[in-house]
């Protein structure tokens, strides 16, 4: 079959900030692993935008309540036949770890980030383009010169008040994906249009997998009650994108 590539949309607010802190949590650890001070830049502007999320609302009592809503489905799941108990338990623990962390954290999870002076003066000097060059902010150059370990392991104890809910999001994100039946679909002329059945309850999430031999992408417009897909062809950098105007094979996932 081919390696696919997937697109996905949100469907509401909490997906799409689920989705955020998904992608900078990946790219906060990408760069973590690496040892040059630019990797490191590229770490602290990932933890602040996490950090910036996470202080517009209570996305820690949405992940707290989806893990408890994932926790009574996967426990139900248990009395069904010929389930594999081996990795429904491996699951449900998973689960319980990341509720159990983050009721320990509890509601100022986030106090010692906002009030730290060092991390404040690289959030205010960021918004300003180039402003944490040397002759800004000598202290953030002066700590992206400590050896690598060092400065690691500062990271590891500011995330220390981050990681369960972003390791629990990636969790949730994760069983969505896996969890939802992928269903092959054809866009005539390259375009697809589906209407949301009421009573398969909310959707969240849309994913779209195309081979990735393809020279196309998607466009995803979506409502509450219906999408439409159309299909984009690639030019180059150089040139506008066009529709695709013959079929286009695809997988769909409505999670």
């Amino acid at each position: 079959m081919g390696s696919r590539a997937f697109f996905e949309q949100p469907l509401n607010e909490r997906l799409r900030t689920f989705l955020r802190l998904e992608f900078l949590y990946r790219q906060l650890r990408h760069h973590l692993e690496l040892d040059s001070s630019w990797d490191s830049r590229v770490v602290l502007t990932a933890m602040l935008d996490i950090i910036a999320i996470l202080s517009r609302g209570d996305v820690r009592s949405d992940v707290l309540k989806d893990l408890e809503r994932q926790i009574g489905v996967y426990a139900q799941l248990r009395q069904q036949p010929a389930v594999d108990e081996r990795r429904l338990a491996g699951i449900l623990r998973n689960l319980q770890t990341y509720r159990d962390q983050l009721v320990e954290l509890g509601p100022q999870y986030l106090y010692p980030l906002r009030e730290n002076e060092f991390l404040n003066a690289v959030r205010h000097r960021s918004a300003i383009p180039g402003g944490t060059c040397e002759f800004d902010l000598p202290d953030y150059t002066h700590w992206l010169r400590r050896p690598v370990k060092q400065r690691r392991d500062d990271v590891e104890n500011w995330l220390g008040g981050l990681r369960p809910l972003c390791e629990g999001v990636a969790e949730l994100l994760w069983l969505m994906r896996a969890g939802t039946q992928t269903s092959p679909m054809v866009a005539v002329n390259g375009v697809f249009q589906h209407n949301l059945a009421r009573e398969a309850g909310p959707c969240s999430l849309l994913r779209v997998g195309l081979a990735a031999r393809l020279a196309v992408y998607p466009e995803i417009s979506a409502s509450p009650h219906r999408f439409t897909v159309r299909f984009m062809r690639w030019s180059g950098i150089a040139s506008r994108p066009v529709q695709v105007t013959e079929n286009v094979d695809f997988d769909l996932q409505i999670c």
